[in-house]
């Protein structure tokens, strides 16, 4: 099994992370934003990691830290778990729906962090969350990570529904990515090396 434990503290936020690699899917989420620990869910649901996450933030202020230090911390997992990448497929993409939308994201596990967050999500909220924070998480992953992520919301109307089949497709995406390919004797780069490692 492949699994770490994240614990990341600042003056805004207080996180906790395990994360096994190779789990069923079992989550257990509590960042007090109820929508964000639904969506997270769908990470560790869909990509069959067993995840728990545990957030404390000044969420009295807004939920701005806490999400953006969630995906950090997420972020930071991966890349403990990945370590240097050998034997992994590296490469991952998922293509979800969910009623009238349609989201499809690709995940390059490089060491180069990149993000295209290539959505029209109106603005506004989902319950009490900021639809624009989804952007945030998805920039604190790629940069703790070191992971190139491109997300693309194909279409849909409803934001609830469309931010789901964004980290639906991203729990799937990665959990392609993470697989272990006895075909990858080194790292898969025609380099022989990837950046960060």
């Amino acid at each position: 099994m492949r699994t770490t434990t994240v614990q990341r503290t600042t003056n805004e936020t207080s996180i906790t992370i395990n994360l096994a690699l190779d789990g069923s899917g079992k989550t257990d989420i509590d960042t007090s934003i109820p929508f964000f620990d639904h969506m997270l869910s769908h990470i560790g649901r869909h990509g069959f990691f067993d995840l728990s996450i545990k957030a404390v933030g000044d969420t009295d202020i807004d939920y701005h830290h806490t999400v953006e230090d969630v995906g950090i911390c997420l972020g930071t997992a991966f890349r403990q778990l990945i370590g240097d990448m050998k034997g992994i497929r590296r490469f991952g993409t998922a293509r979800i729906p969910l009623n009238e939308a349609l989201s499809e994201v690709t995940v390059d596990l490089c060491g180069r962090m990149y993000l295209v967050f290539n959505t029209e999500l109106p603005s506004g909220k989902v319950g009490d969350f900021d639809i624009e924070l989804a952007e945030e998480f998805f920039h604190g992953f790629a940069d703790a990570c070191k992971a190139t992520v491109h997300v693309n919301a194909i279409y849909g109307r409803n934001a609830h529904h469309i931010l789901e089949t964004i980290f639906k497709s991203f729990g799937i995406a990665l959990s392609e990515a993470v697989v272990l390919d006895k075909r990858i004797k080194e790292v898969r780069s025609t380099k022989g090396t990837v950046r960060g490692k």
